[in-house]
């Protein structure tokens, strides 16, 4: 198990505790058929969601009590998002894996906030920045003293509603800390086209990951969920929770 990728799958937000319940079950199954160790993730609070209307997530609070219990209930590594500095502290005491979202990468309070929990820290490269760039978040959180920093990207903006990956970034990234992740359904949206909410093609998931394998990218990131056109964030982009394993078994081959 030490030399496979690092997986994080999970739904984009916390909707239901049946719907974490119906996830973590495939993860289980996946991680002791194939002899791995996927982190469960799902956010407790979508900040960011292009409309004030949108579902955002129960919350920090009853939040963090369900990914404890996904936790409890079947011993899965847990990871989740922060948006504030003061959060990272109560986070920090349920989950693995702290991640910045993208657009907060050069927030530098809450990139020491994260990183004096002594969780390894998750920072997404902003849709406006370059992999090379990034030393420098990773670098106030190492100067913070995290005990480890990864490195995660889900492409760049190249003018309106659309994002571009560029592949080079990864090894890029590779030069600044060992562990770079793809986030395969993040980078395949299509930003603000679809009416208040973030359009996508999922569709395009399998052949990003593949071309981040390409690029010795050392891990992915998949939001899933059983039906994702009835998901209440980043429907579009999520990966039918059924596909993942057939990602996941190319990935490893």
């Amino acid at each position: 198990m030490k030399n496979n990728p690092v997986f994080i799958a999970g739904p984009c937000v916390i909707e239901s505790r049946e719907l974490l319940y119906n996830v973590a079950e495939e993860l289980v199954r996946l991680n002791r058929k194939h002899n791995i160790d996927i982190i469960f993730k799902a956010s407790f609070d979508k900040a960011n969601r292009t409309s004030l209307n949108s579902f955002r997530g129960p919350g920090m609070e009853q939040g963090l009590v369900m990914l404890h219990d996904i936790k409890l209930r079947y011993d899965l590594r847990l990871l989740t998002d922060i948006h504030e500095s003061w959060q990272a502290g109560p986070v920090g005491e349920i989950v693995d894996v702290l991640q910045i979202p993208a657009f907060l990468c050069r927030q530098t309070d809450l990139l020491v906030a994260a990183a004096k929990t002594g969780r390894i820290v998750n920072i997404k490269k902003a849709q406006f920045m370059s992999g090379r760039d990034m030393r420098f978040p990773v670098q106030k959180c190492l100067e913070s003293g995290a005990r480890g920093v990864w490195l995660t990207e889900r492409g760049n903006c190249f003018g309106y509603n659309n994002l571009v990956v560029d592949f080079r970034n990864i090894p890029d990234m590779q030069e600044i800390v060992p562990t770079v992740i793809m986030d395969c359904t993040h980078s395949v949206q299509r930003p603000g086209n679809n009416d208040g909410t973030t359009g996508g093609d999922r569709h395009f998931v399998p052949s990003m990951a593949l071309a981040a394998k390409a690029f010795g990218a050392t891990g992915y990131f998949f939001e899933v969920h059983p039906d994702p056109d009835k998901g209440l964030s980043d429907a579009a982009n999520m990966l039918e929770l059924e596909k993942l394993e057939g990602v996941i078994r190319q990935l490893l081959t």
